[in-house]
C-alpha cells in the first residue's frame, strides 16, 4: 500500500473543506419577521422584512470583531446617535423616482395626506436559504404602488462568506417590469447603507439636504470627538468630495473602539451605469447610485432607464466588511474587485 499518495489525497481533501470558523448558518426566526446570518457561531446580520419598514433590510449588521457598523435609529437607537433620515436603515436598495413614485424616502414619518407618492418595497416569500462555506438566501418581493399597483417583480440572491479575514454580502438583484416602468434620474438610490456614528466624518456646520419631493433635512454638526470616518474611492478621491464621482469602488473607514473598521461597496462591471456614482455624504448614507446622473453631473448629462413590460434589469454589488488593526489596502481590495468581476450574468 502507497501510504504516501493517501496522505495527500486526506490532507487535499481536509484543505478543500469549510473551516469553522468559515461556516455561514442561517436561521430563520420563528417568532419575528428576520433571518439571523452567523459565521460559525458569531452574529454578522439579520435579513430584516416587517411591514412596518417600506422595504426588507439587512439590519443589524456586524463587523468580524463584533461591532456594529449600521446605525441603530430608528429600530433600536443609540444615545448620541443622529435621527435623521428615518428611512436609512441598514443595508437596502430601492430607488427614488420609479414611475413617479418615491420608493426611497419611504417611511412612517411620512404624513397620511403625502403617501400617495411614495412606494413600497413587499417582501413576498424566501424561496431558498443554504448554510455552507457561503450562506445563501434568496427571496421574491413587489414594488408597489399606494393604490395597490405593482410596478416590478424583484428576485435577490444575497451570499454571505469570509474573504481573506473580512466578512462578505454579495447582492444579485433582478428587477422585472411588471408594467411600463420609468427610472427617472433621481439621487435617491439604489443601494443604500447608514453607518454608525463613529464612521460619520466629523463636522462643525449645521447642514440641509432637500429630496426630491422638496422635504428638508437638517442634520446637525458633529459637536462630540465620536465621529472620525473618512471615504476613499477609487478614482482617488477622497471625503465629502467623492459626492457625485464615478468610481469601481468606494471605502469607508474609521475607528471603532481600539479596531479600524472598514466598509467597502464594489460596483460591477455588468451593472448599467459602471461605474457608479456614489451618494456618499458626511453624515453617514454610504450609497451607490448609477442612474442619478443629472444631479451628480449638475445638470450636463442626464439618464432615464426604462423597462417594457417583462424587461428586467439586474444589478449586482459586494460589500466588504472588515476590522482589525488597519483597513484593507489596494492590493486587497484589487482581489476582492477582481474577484467580483469573474461573475458574469
Amino acid at each position: 500500500m502507497h501510504i504516501r499518495p493517501i496522505l495527500a489525497a486526506i490532507l487535499s481533501l481536509a484543505l478543500s473543506l469549510p473551516t469553522a470558523a468559515q461556516r455561514v448558518r442561517l436561521v430563520r426566526d420563528a417568532a419575528h419577521p428576520a433571518v439571523h446570518v452567523t459565521i460559525d457561531g458569531r452574529p454578522f446580520t439579520d435579513f430584516f422584512f416587517p411591514d412596518t419598514v417600506a422595504k426588507p433590510v439587512l439590519y443589524p449588521i456586524h463587523a468580524p470583531n463584533g461591532t456594529v457598523v449600521t446605525r441603530g435609529f430608528p429600530i433600536t437607537p443609540k444615545a448620541g446617535e443622529p435621527t435623521d433620515h428615518p428611512h436609512h436603515l441598514g443595508l437596502w436598495l430601492n430607488y427614488g423616482d420609479v414611475n413617479g413614485l418615491d420608493f426611497w424616502n419611504n417611511s412612517s414619518a411620512i404624513p397620511a395626506e403625502k403617501r400617495g407618492g411614495y412606494g413600497e418595497v413587499r417582501f413576498d416569500r424566501i424561496t431558498r436559504m443554504r448554510d455552507g462555506r457561503r450562506g445563501e438566501l434568496s427571496y421574491t418581493a413587489r414594488w408597489m404602488g399606494p393604490d395597490g399597483t405593482r410596478h416590478l417583480d424583484e428576485t435577490t440572491t444575497l451570499s454571505f462568506g469570509v474573504a481573506d479575514g473580512a466578512w462578505v454580502i454579495d447582492r444579485r438583484t433582478t428587477l422585472t417590469a411588471a408594467r411600463p416602468v420609468l427610472f427617472r434620474d433621481n439621487k435617491e438610490g439604489m443601494l443604500g447603507l447608514r453607518v454608525a456614528h463613529e464612521l460619520q466624518i466629523p463636522t462643525k456646520e449645521t447642514k440641509t439636504y432637500t429630496d426630491a419631493n422638496g422635504i428638508v433635512t437638517t442634520v446637525k454638526e458633529v459637536t462630540d470627538k465620536i465621529a472620525n470616518g473618512n471615504y476613499l474611492a477609487a478614482n482617488g478621491r477622497q471625503g465629502d468630495d467623492v459626492w457625485s464621482s464615478k468610481a469601481a469602488w468606494c471605502l469607508m473607514y474609521g475607528k471603532m473602539g481600539a479596531d479600524s473598521v472598514g466598509i467597502l461597496i464594489i460596483d460591477h462591471p455588468g451593472n448599467v451605469g459602471y461605474p457608479t456614482h456614489w451618494h456618499a455624504r458626511g453624515y453617514g448614507l454610504f450609497a451607490a447610485n448609477p442612474l442619478g446622473v443629472k444631479v451628480f453631473t449638475n445638470g450636463k448629462q442626464e439618464l432615464n432607464h426604462s423597462l417594457k413590460t417583462g424587461e428586467s434589469m439586474t444589478v449586482r454589488y459586494r460589500v466588504v466588511i472588515s476590522a482589525g488593526a488597519r483597513v484593507p489596502d489596494a492590493a486587497r481590495i484589487t482581489a476582492w474587485e477582481q474577484d467580483f468581476a469573474k461573475g458574469k450574468d
